[in-house]
């Protein structure tokens, strides 16, 4: 009996927590929602951001790639004010930002199926689908289906360590699809360009254009590499010094382990990537909390119960907003840490 009070207190300690963070979040929504011209409260500082978010509430996309979009949108949104003060003054002379941030809303388009175009580009492949789709054809690639196939079947793999490969794979799928994106995107901004007499001429212009071939080049290389690795780890297996189990973490950590940095450097980042990849551990559970917290709610609805219904409500939106904010805070983790990495690197390649 003497621990129930305990319990009770580390519960109100717990619950006090949650409602302190999400208070805070809840305050920075606010401080961002605007009132348009209309008079009505905005999501978005950003009138385009804001017609991307209202055209999305009337999509019917799922609650997961709707939270994910808002959380990529909150990261356009940061970028497209830092460079507004960049502007001010007086840097991005070339307009380098600029066509990074305009070709970065692009690709927010074309990922979430707003770009005017039917489909949202399924994942394509160099090589010709001329083969049958069988049930291990799960990743829409040959090179991958193939691959996954031989390590499902090798019998090097506990039922865990499938799962973790799946999900290296699946990962891997999301970055072709995503080269694929930008390589459409950068073609058809391209082909616009040709025919436009724009106000970056000679030099300036072909830098722009330099650095968005620089992007895709960058983006091959990591797909690479990343194939490279999934290759390694089917043949061999995992080893036990694996560091990390979250695929995006993985890729950082291979990055840095390229970047010439020092032994105390790479320290350092480790311990900084493990408590990344614990916020992406945290927001992968409240994506299947928020998926689960919709279908009851759509069970509820379909019962009629309107107490019930209200009360499934302010949880999903709850579970929603939390979920943002999470993916938000991850997704500019993940950025952060991706600057710092290729940064350090460049200092010691000028050294």
């Amino acid at each position: 009996k003497l621990h129930i009070p305990c319990l009770h207190c580390l519960v109100v300690a717990l619950c006090f927590g949650a409602g302190v963070m999400a208070g805070k979040y809840s305050r920075e929504v606010n401080e961002h929602k605007l009132s348009g011209s209309d008079g009505q409260t905005v999501e978005f500082r950003i009138a385009k951001l804001n017609q991307v978010w209202e055209k999305a509430e009337r999509m019917q996309l799922s609650p997961v790639r709707h939270s994910e979009l808002h959380s990529d949108l909150k990261i356009q949104e940061k970028d497209e004010l830092q460079w507004k003060k960049m502007k001010v003054e007086g840097l991005d002379e070339n307009g380098e930002k600029e066509a990074q941030l305009r070709r970065n809303f692009n690709v927010i388009l074309a990922k979430y199926g707003m770009d005017g175009k039917r489909d949202t580009r399924p994942l394509e492949s160099n090589h010709l689908k001329d083969h049958d789709t069988k049930e291990g054809d799960i990743f829409d690639d040959p090179r991958l289906d193939k691959l996954w196939n031989k390590a499902k079947s090798s019998g090097k793999f506990s039922n865990e360590e499938l799962l973790s490969l799946k999900r290296e794979f699946q990962h891997h799928k999301d970055k072709i699809h995503e080269y694929n994106i930008l390589m459409d995107t950068v073609s058809r901004t391209e082909e616009i360009h040709k025919n436009v007499i724009s106000p970056l001429e000679g030099d300036a212009k072909e830098h722009v254009l330099h650095q968005k071939h620089t992007d895709l080049k960058q983006k091959m290389r990591d797909l690479n590499q990343g194939f490279e690795r999934l290759r390694k780890l089917s043949h061999e297996g995992f080893t036990e010094d694996s560091e990390f189990r979250e695929p995006r973490v993985i890729e950082l950590w291979e990055a840095a382990k390229r970047a010439n940095l020092s032994e105390d450097e790479l320290d350092s980042l480790k311990e900084e990537l493990r408590h990344f990849e614990t916020k992406v551990e945290k927001h992968s559970h409240y994506q299947e909390q928020l998926e689960l917290s919709h279908h009851k709610l759509r069970h509820v609805e379909a019962l009629g119960d309107k107490e019930h219904i209200k009360k499934n409500q302010e949880k999903y939106n709850t579970l929603a907003e939390k979920t943002r904010e999470m993916g938000y805070k991850m997704k500019k983790h993940m950025q952060d840490l991706s600057n710092k990495i290729s940064q350090q690197g460049l200092e010691h390649n000028e050294l």
